[in-house]
């Protein structure tokens, strides 16, 4: 029998990141970090007030992931999630990191307890949940992630598919609007995982979103 599938993003989803990239961007380069939601074109600023350019903010993630990766610390409640639910569901956590990335983020994330298969990405995820629903066997899927246009992807890649926005950055989570097509935007892992129970419970497709059919 068909398990149920979970798509699970990672940063600022299952490890915090932007609090360690800060402190990081602070001691390494100079420059002040103040995300402003999803972009950090507009969060870096140098020490003489001006920002950093988009090239140069791609310079200083990719030094950060993934020589600095073991700064990052586990978000409160979301090992225990995940275990509790793979025990009737299969996981596969979702991560858009340059596929260099891919054997750090396993034993990153196997440090935590959390062990699961691991694939990197590039770009919208609408694509990849995709393949995965078709190659899990089309089950009742739940996708999770911080990024609106991520869940725009998946909603218009495969719209079947549940879609939860979870932040788990508390200096974040406030000043980021609800996506508007993910079906829930839940902060907390504890209430999380009992929205992605009752989605799996009840077996059925997702809803229409901002209309996009299902």
């Amino acid at each position: 029998m068909t398990r149920p599938l979970l798509i699970c993003d990672c940063d600022e989803v299952l490890l915090h990141m932007v609090r360690h990239f800060g402190v990081w961007l602070r001691e390494r380069h100079d420059v002040s970090f103040a995300p402003d939601g999803g972009d950090f074109a507009n969060s870096m600023t140098r020490a003489d007030g001006s920002p950093v350019e988009r090239e140069a903010m791609w310079g200083m993630l990719n030094e950060f992931f993934p020589a600095e990766m073991e700064r990052q610390t586990l978000v409160p409640g979301a090992a225990e999630a995940l275990a509790a639910l793979s025990e009737t569901a299969d996981i596969v956590i979702l991560t858009n990191l340059g596929d260099h990335c891919r054997d750090h983020r396993i034993a990153q994330l196997a440090k935590h307890g959390i062990n699961h298969r691991v694939e990197t990405n590039q770009g919208g995820k609408g694509g990849p949940v995709a393949a995965l629903v078709a190659e899990y066997g089309d089950p009742v899927t739940v996708f999770v992630d911080d990024l609106a246009h991520h869940h725009e992807s998946v909603a218009r890649h495969a719209p079947e598919v549940h879609r939860l926005q979870l932040i788990a950055e508390p200096a974040m989570a406030p000043t980021v609007p609800p996506a508007p097509f993910a079906h829930a935007r839940i902060d907390d892992w504890a209430d999380a995982r009992d929205w992605i129970i009752q989605r799996f419970s009840a077996k059925g497709p997702a809803e229409n979103v901002q209309g996009v059919s299902a």
